[in-house]
């Protein structure tokens, strides 16, 4: 697949999250009375407008995510211009209020994920269901092979000094290797007994991840035909399945474990270009599963995002004193240099891996 075509699903793809989190903030505000001036998709210079309404339907030159311009958020004097109530501005509602409208940005994100979970079930009609980590072929002077374990064998458990982990699938063998690097030892069944392997995984070039050389063997999983009642149910499993790992690796990061790991905008253009290369079903599930990490990100008590904003109203409330706008404006410039130190971090990480 070209470059080009890569960078259109990649701006495509952010795109439909960012105006799905921009049209949740919508429907929040207008529901408490707040002014919207106007919904854009896209940035830029305006090529399409409509009102409907008070506010403004518009599209934008340049196709990349989309904004709600709420009364009394950004352009300071313009509510006076337009005569605009302060009971009808952010700053004019109760708090409680301003939080439903920062978080409902989030909320939508983990709708969308929602339904496009749901929408792969129900058209696949069927789901795989993990049974276990099952050996199959051992690549020859590979880790595994070295390491003298063979096809059929199990992985049971996986430790690496004092970090131990029971293995239900292969999932959690991919996801132990990737935050404990070096030699792990294993725990396998084999014929009814359990033996203990040392070995040292091996990193792909191309995907980053760390393997043992082998592949899945029959057995890791069982393919099961669903109505579409079981698709919502294993659709909404699998959504909560992908929120809690995303929250597993925020907690690993604030330890310090991982952060080579961690993806900015070239790791996400990458990840697109791999995904949408396998199908529009893999790609439908790979915009769910970045929705919901954009959602958790825009909620992380960060100033300048939503979850930074939110915490602010939290303080203003414990303390019952409003901060003035120095002080807001000085939090807001740390969020600020805060997020791109941590996206220029990212974006290192993206460009190590992609020439070393």
């Amino acid at each position: 697949m070209s470059v080009i075509v890569s960078l259109i699903y990649f701006i495509l793809i952010l795109s439909v999250i960012v105006i799905v989190h921009e049209f949740g903030h919508l429907i929040a505000a207008k529901k408490f009375g707040v002014y919207c001036k106007e919904f854009s998709i896209g940035m830029g210079p305006v090529i399409w407008k409509r009102q409907k309404g008070e506010t403004q339907w518009s599209i934008r030159a340049l196709p990349i995510g989309g904004f709600v311009a709420m009364a009394g958020e950004d352009e300071e004097g313009e509510e006076e211009k337009l005569e605009i109530p302060f009971e009808r501005t952010i700053p004019g509602i109760k708090k409680w209020k301003q939080i439903v409208v920062m978080a409902a940005g989030a909320i939508m994100n983990v709708l969308l994920a929602w339904v496009l979970f749901i929408g792969v079930s129900a058209y696949q009609g069927q789901v795989v269901i993990d049974k276990g980590a099952v050996v199959g072929d051992t690549a020859v002077g590979q880790p595994a092979e070295k390491a003298g374990i063979q096809k059929g064998d199990v992985i049971v458990e996986i430790s690496q000094g004092d970090t131990h982990e029971t293995i239900n699938s292969w999932t959690d063998v991919s996801s132990f290797l990737l935050y404990n690097q070096g030699e792990v030892t294993l725990t396998i069944e084999r014929d009814g007994n359990r033996m203990q392997v040392a070995l040292t995984p091996y990193q792909d070039k191309e995907t980053g991840g760390y393997l043992l050389g082998v592949t899945q063997g029959a057995g890791s999983y069982e393919v099961k035909d669903i109505s579409f009642l079981e698709a919502v149910k294993y659709g909404t499993l699998e959504m909560f399945e992908g929120m809690t790992t995303i929250f597993e690796s925020l907690g690993k990061l604030l330890q310090g474990i991982g952060l080579n790991n961690l993806s900015g905008p070239v790791g996400i253009y990458k990840a697109t270009a791999e995904i949408t290369q396998q199908g529009w079903i893999s790609t439908i599930a790979f915009t769910a599963l970045l929705s919901v990490n954009v959602g958790i990100f825009n909620l992380l008590p960060i100033p300048i995002l939503d979850g930074g904003r939110i915490l602010i109203l939290v303080l203003e409330t414990i303390t019952r004193r409003k901060f003035s706008e120095k002080t807001q404006t000085a939090i807001m410039m740390v969020g600020l240099f805060m997020l791109i130190g941590l996206m220029v971090f990212a974006t290192w990480n993206d460009l190590v891996r992609l020439f070393m």
